[in-house]
C-alpha cells in the first residue's frame, strides 16, 4: 500500500511539475526579486545595485506625492466600487425579469467589458468628453473641460470605468440569480409576499456570497487602477488623478529609480493583502452569523 501511494505521489508530481515550474519562474521568483530590489538603490540600467535596507520605504512614507497618489487611489476605489456593485445588481435584476430579447440586453451590458482599455479611453476622449463637440457637452449645451479640471477629472474617469466594467459584475449577478430555485418565489407568492418582499427576503440574502465575491474583486481591481487614468489624464491635472501605480511607474521608468518604485509597489501590495483579508474575514463572520 505504501509503495502504491508513493507511486501515485510521484506521478502526481510529474503532472503538476510544469505548472509549478511556471508558477515559480513567473510569480514566486519575480516577487522575491522585487522585494530584494525594493531594499536596494538599483536604477533602470541595473547598475548601482547596493542594498539600502528600508531606506526606500522610509523615503516613501515621508513622500507627500506618494500619499497624494495613494489618496487618489482610495478615492477612485470608493467612487467606483459602490456604483459598480449597485448597477451590476440592478442591471442583472432587470435582465432576469425581462422575457424578450434577453440576448440583446446581455450583449448591451456586457459588451463594453470586452473592449481593451485603450479603445475605451480613446472612445471617451474623442467622442464623449471633448469640450466643443463631445456628447456630454453637446447634450448639456456647455463647453466644460471634464478631464482638465481638477474638480471633475476623477469623476470623469470613474464614469468611464463604470460604463466599461459594470458588465462583469452584471454577468456574475445574473448567473447567481438564475441559480436561485424558482420554488422559493412560488412559495412566497402563495403566502402573499409582494415583489419587494421577495427581493428583500429571498433574492438579496441568497446573493450574499456573490456580493461578497464581487466586492472583493472590485476592490482589488480598483486599487490596481492604471490603464484608463494613464491614457485619459496622464495623472493630471495637477496630479489630481494619479494613482499609486502610476506614481511607481513614473519613479521607475521616468525617474529611473527602480528600487524606490519597487518599494512603493510593495506598499500597495501590503495594502491590498490587508484589505483582502479584512474583507474575507468580515464576510466569513456574516456568513457564520446568518447560519
Amino acid at each position: 500500500e505504501a509503495k502504491v501511494r508513493r507511486s501515485w505521489t510521484q506521478h502526481g508530481l510529474l503532472f503538476v511539475a510544469p505548472f509549478l515550474i511556471i508558477y515559480v519562474a513567473f510569480l514566486v521568483w519575480p516577487t522575491v526579486q522585487g522585494l530584494r530590489m525594493s531594499m536596494s538603490s538599483v536604477n533602470i540600467a541595473g547598475t548601482n545595485d547596493n542594498l539600502v535596507g528600508f531606506d526606500n520605504y522610509a523615503e516613501a512614507f515621508a513622500d507627500p506625492r506618494m500619499w497624494r497618489s495613494l489618496w487618489n487611489t482610495v478615492v477612485f476605489t470608493v467612487l467606483s466600487t459602490v456604483p459598480l456593485v449597485l448597477l451590476g445588481l440592478g442591471f442583472a435584476l432587470l435582465v432576469h425579469h425581462l422575457r424578450f430579447v434577453q440576448w440583446l440586453w446581455r450583449l448591451s451590458f456586457f459588451g463594453p467589458f470586452l473592449l481593451p482599455s485603450a479603445v475605451v479611453s480613446i472612445l471617451w476622449l474623442q467622442m464623449i468628453y471633448p469640450p466643443d463637440y463631445g456628447l456630454i457637452n453637446g447634450t448639456l449645451g456647455t463647453e466644460f473641460t471634464w478631464l482638465t479640471d481638477p474638480s471633475t477629472a476623477m469623476f470623469s474617469v470613474v464614469l468611464t470605468t463604470v460604463w466599461w466594467t459594470v458588465g462583469f459584475n452584471f454577468l456574475l449577478y445574473l448567473a447567481a440569480l438564475q441559480s436561485i430555485p424558482q420554488h422559493l418565489y412560488e412559495a412566497a407568492a402563495i403566502d402573499g409576499a409582494s415583489g419587494w418582499d421577495k427581493l428583500r427576503s429571498i433574492t438579496l440574502p441568497l446573493l450574499g456570497r456573490t456580493t461578497a465575491l464581487i466586492v472583493v474583486l472590485q476592490l482589488l481591481a480598483s486599487l490596481k487602477v492604471f490603464d484608463q487614468i494613464y491614457l485619459m489624464t496622464g495623472g493630471g491635472p495637477e496630479d489630481s488623478t494619479r494613482p499609486i501605480i502610476e506614481y511607481a511607474y513614473d519613479m521607475g521608468f521616468t525617474g529611473y529609480r527602480i528600487g524606490y518604485a519597487s518599494a512603493v509597489s510593495y506598499i500597495l501590495f501590503a495594502i491590498i493583502v490587508v484589505v483582502s483579508l479584512a474583507q474575507l474575514r468580515l464576510f466569513r463572520k456574516r456568513a457564520e452569523g446568518s447560519s
